[in-house]
């Protein structure tokens, strides 16, 4: 063998170690851990897939991600999360409200948590305060339950004189607070509320019965991700009986609701992904402040509006910002 040949075969076989190093280097794994069912649109996912690959952390490529889905039953969440701990995950986001991020929180105090929008994360106990989250959890809130009295003064604009339906979920862990809230609200608009409860699909159908047996009005579908789980059903329902409703994000709009009023919600999918990509890079998440919303979207579908034999007031109009005809 010549000189030459030897010591190239020689360096092949000194670069050879280094090289199989770094292909078999498993990648950082992002654990996803939803309250929803894996069978709903992919807008969330989508919104986090965009965040990572903006960070230069493409999925399948820089990165590996676990999805756990608990199909809106709440007690499989701590089971799942122990899942992705066990992996272990690098960081896990979570999303469908501040039960997956709870159960986070409770399942590892070393892993990093970004929250998804979830509503005040002081108040159900995510957090220390907003700008110091301390330990290993931050994220983003959408105030969810925290903007349901302003959706309430905008449906007593939009509907008739008469109760108003809220449609809630006794599961949220703050549906409480968020009751309260809807009830303060309605006290200074003048307006009976009828409360009807669905933590699960045939609830929905009872609880419309309820509303139907109370000659509502109005109906405010209260902030929950299991009601935007099901929100062509819930859409639907409100449409059979000519009730316009108020919801929280715009997507309820988009497939027929009459208004909606919130911050957008694929944004704050994406700022919880640019989140998760700081950390992966080195940043801790108690040194990342819980971002909030500043902008938010009231949409107006006329062409609802008009099925309905309503006439939206022209004031409203002005403040929409989207009309949907």
């Amino acid at each position: 063998m010549r000189r030459r040949e030897f010591l190239a075969t020689m360096g092949g076989v000194a670069a050879w170690p280094f090289t199989v190093r770094a292909q078999t280097m498993p990648m950082p794994v992002v654990g996803l851990l939803a309250s929803s069912s894996s069978n709903e649109p992919s807008g969330p996912v989508a919104a986090i897939h965009l965040a990572l690959k903006q960070a230069g952390l493409e999925v399948n490529q820089a990165i590996r991600m676990e999805y756990r889905y608990a199909d809106n039953q709440y007690d499989r969440l701590p089971a799942l999360v122990a899942e992705l701990v066990k992996i272990p995950a690098n960081v896990i986001i979570t999303t469908g409200g501040p039960a997956p991020a709870l159960a986070a929180k409770a399942a590892t105090t070393t892993i990093p948590i970004v929250f998804a929008p979830t509503s005040d994360p002081v108040t159900v106990g995510l957090v220390a305060s907003l700008n110091r989250p301390g330990g290993n959890i931050t994220g983003i809130s959408a105030l969810t339950v925290e903007l349901d009295p302003k959706r309430l003064e905008l449906l007593h604009e939009l509907s008739p004189p008469g109760a108003i339906g809220v449609l809630v979920n006794p599961n949220r862990p703050d549906n409480q607070v968020q009751v309260d809230s809807i009830k303060a609200a309605a006290r200074s608009a003048g307006r009976e509320l009828v409360l009807g409860y669905a933590g699960a699909v045939p609830a929905i159908d009872t609880a419309f019965a309820t509303f139907k047996k109370g000659s509502i009005a109005g109906l405010l579908v209260g902030a929950d991700p299991f009601f935007s789980s099901q929100r062509t059903h819930v859409v639907a329902l409100a449409a059979r009986y000519g009730w316009p409703a108020i919801y929280q994000w715009r997507e309820f709009a988009e497939v027929g609701g009459y208004a909606s009023y919130g911050p957008n919600l694929f944004d704050g999918f994406r700022q919880a992904g640019l989140y998760a990509a700081r950390i992966l890079k080195g940043e801790r998440p108690a040194d990342l402040p819980v971002q909030q919303p500043t902008k938010f979207e009231f949409v107006i579908n006329l062409k609802t509006a008009k099925a309905l034999g309503r006439t939206v007031p022209l004031q409203l109009l002005g403040r929409a910002d989207e009309v949907i005809e």
